[in-house]
C-alpha cells in the first residue's frame, strides 16, 4: 500500500513598503531632530526627550 501525501507550502510574500508614508515619517522624523538640536542650549532635558522621541519615531519608519 502505498499513500501519497501532499503537502500545502505556503509562500508568504513580502509587502513593499508605502514610500509615501516612510517619507512623510521621516520628514517628521528629521523635524524632532532639527528642533531637538535647536533646544540642546536651552534646556538639556527638553532636548534629550527630543531626541529620544525622534528615535522612536524612526523605528516606527522602519515598521512602515
Amino acid at each position: 500500500m502505498v499513500r501519497i501525501f501532499r503537502y500545502k507550502i505556503k509562500v508568504m510574500k513580502q509587502q513593499l513598503p508605502d514610500a509615501k508614508k516612510h517619507q512623510q515619517i521621516s520628514f517628521l522624523k528629521s523635524a524632532i531632530r532639527i528642533v531637538g538640536y535647536a533646544f540642546i542650549p536651552y534646556s538639556l532635558e527638553t532636548a534629550t526627550i527630543l531626541l529620544i522621541f525622534s528615535e522612536f519615531i524612526g523605528i516606527i519608519e522602519e515598521l512602515v
